[in-house]
């Protein structure tokens, strides 16, 4: 029986050309029913909203989720929902700590039906927050849905982390068997997409990006000593619950790299395995399923080891060094339009609410260790 590349991306909700960000869909679901026009409209007015610190007076009615219909207009009420919570919580630098019924009840509906968790992660304001302003167009036409105060920020931060998950699109996939016999090809493939992603992330300095602003209100209330209990689902839960806020490590693309390279981030690194494996609960489900599948299929670095190619070898440590070197780019962003603005206001924590410097090293030097040695380049594993 043949390899059904196309029955897999359907099942996983993968793009056949950009994988995880759907950005070849000619159509977007950015409207909802009329009955939902409380929702769009506070969600479409946010940034004026919080500035003037009106959000929380803003009255909402309490609508029913009945008639949403079909998985992209869930999407795009989450989103919605999911602004307008970050925003209500974190509005003029405070806190919130009661979510009203009025946004609760229909957030937590929706994330459950969705299985997510009810706050916005990075599949919501990155993955399903974007349309094009010409259905026809691609990158000079995309624009996004939602904002938070800050601008173009927005648009430089969410559209540049789109297009770098847009830019791996070709090492996304699951190897048929085939694939893993030949080796070199699917080698090639993600060493390509992670340089590809490295250059999309250099996007980030031609745009105006107040990252730190943005990163205020994506800030968790999980291992947030400002929200110590967490928040309260007004009408859902009786007692406060925690959840991490929106982070690059619940993106499924570089969690799918870790998996092909088979880089284990052991307990060693402290949080970063834990914390890691905690963010699958964060993708969609269907993403969530994908990843699960690579981690259950050949193995790439076994297949490497077995053969002792020298050439398969080198090809294999080039997409670990390419790896390692996105993650070494990363920090350098997050240092520029994070953590310096971040200190000068006293703010130590990331988005998803680990000590994000740290967890960014660690994962980093842990990429670099699964480089093969000399030693194992030369003795086969039969």
């Amino acid at each position: 029986m043949g390899w059904d590349q196309e029955g897999s991306d359907r099942y996983f909700q993968l793009s056949p050309r950009f994988r995880f960000s759907w950005l070849g869909r000619p159509e977007r679901n950015t409207e909802l029913p009329d009955y939902y026009a409380p929702w769009m409209n506070v969600a479409a007015n946010l940034p004026h909203l919080i500035e003037g610190h009106q959000l929380r007076r803003e009255v909402m009615p309490l609508l029913s989720t009945q008639y949403l219909r079909g998985h992209r207009q869930l999407r795009l009420a989450r989103l919605a929902l999911g602004f307008i919570t970050m925003g209500y919580v974190w509005q003029g630098g405070g806190r919130q700590t009661i979510l009203p019924r009025a946004l609760a009840v229909p957030y937590c509906t929706i994330s459950e039906l969705l299985d997510l968790p009810p706050i916005l992660v990075y599949a919501d304001c990155v993955l399903a927050n974007w349309k094009k302003r010409d259905p026809c167009g691609y990158v000079e036409n995309l624009d996004i849905l939602f904002s938070f105060p800050g601008g173009d920020s927005n648009k430089g931060f969410f559209l540049v982390s789109l297009l770098v998950e847009a830019a791996a699109a070709a090492g996304i996939k699951v190897p048929s068997p085939n694939e893993i016999a030949r080796g070199l090809a699917p080698l090639q493939d993600v060493a390509l997409s992670i340089c590809k992603m490295r250059e999309a992330f250099k996007l980030i300095h031609g745009k105006p990006c107040n990252c730190f602003l943005l990163h205020v209100f994506g800030t968790s209330w999980k291992d947030n000593f400002l929200m110590p209990e967490g928040l309260v689902y007004e009408g859902v839960w009786d007692s406060p619950k925690q959840f991490f806020g929106g982070s690059a490590a619940q993106s499924s693309t570089l969690q799918c790299f870790d998996v092909l390279l088979g880089i284990q981030h052991s307990a060693a690194q402290g949080f970063s395995a834990e914390y890691l494996g905690c963010m699958r609960d964060y993708m969609p489900a269907a993403h969530r399923a994908f990843i699960q599948t690579l981690a259950s299929g050949p193995s790439l670095r076994q297949f490497v080891l077995a053969t002792g190619d020298a050439g398969l070898h080198a090809a294999f440590n080039k997409c670990v060094s390419a790896l390692a070197d996105l993650r070494s780019y990363h920090i350098q962003i997050a240092t520029k339009y994070i953590t310096i603005p971040a200190g000068r206001c006293r703010a130590e924590q990331g988005t998803g609410g680990t000590g994000f410097m740290r967890f960014l090293k660690a994962i980093r030097d842990t990429t670099r260790k699964a480089q093969l040695t000399e030693q194992e380049a030369t003795v086969p594993t039969h």
